[in-house]
């Protein structure tokens, strides 16, 4: 049924269940994986920080992003699939996270997309905002929500 799984992936608890949900699933359907991180480069572009500070902390963020698709990538291999990565930038301050995983859901294409919810309400909800509950405003895609335990 599934081809092409999309598993959005952070250093949450809830990420590391959603990968797993994901890898077991693609397994069942002889899916192939992709792991995708976001990093949010506009605020490494502010008016107080000099040209080398921008680069210094896109720099960083990359890294971490590059280490954060490692990690979950080995994660995905001890569980006997081999995932490929990508690692997606915002560099539009008009856009969010949920809006470049539905981009890389539409021009790869996925089948499924698979994201990890804290499942936050009230106030929390408000001010931590959910990156799942925003990608499920705009896509066109099935999501497979994990909850976080």
């Amino acid at each position: 049924m599934y081809q092409h799984i999309l598993v959005a992936v952070d250093e949450s608890s809830t990420s590391e269940l959603a990968l797993k949900e994901a890898v077991l699933l693609a397994n069942e359907q002889g899916a192939t994986v992709r792991l995708a991180h976001v990093i949010d480069d506009t605020y490494a572009y502010s008016e107080l920080a000099t040209p080398r500070e921008m680069a210094d902390r896109q720099a960083g963020l990359r890294k971490a992003g590059e280490q954060t698709l490692t990690r979950a990538a080995a994660a995905s291999l001890a569980l006997g699939l081999k995932a490929e990565t990508t690692l997606l930038e915002i560099v539009d301050a008009g856009k969010h996270i949920y809006d470049l995983i539905e981009q890389e859901a539409e021009r790869w294409p996925a089948d499924l997309i698979v994201i990890g919810t804290h499942g936050r309400r009230g106030v929390r909800r408000l001010l931590l905002g959910s990156v799942a509950e925003g990608l499920m405003r705009i896509t066109t895609k099935p999501v497979l929500l994990i909850r976080g335990q």
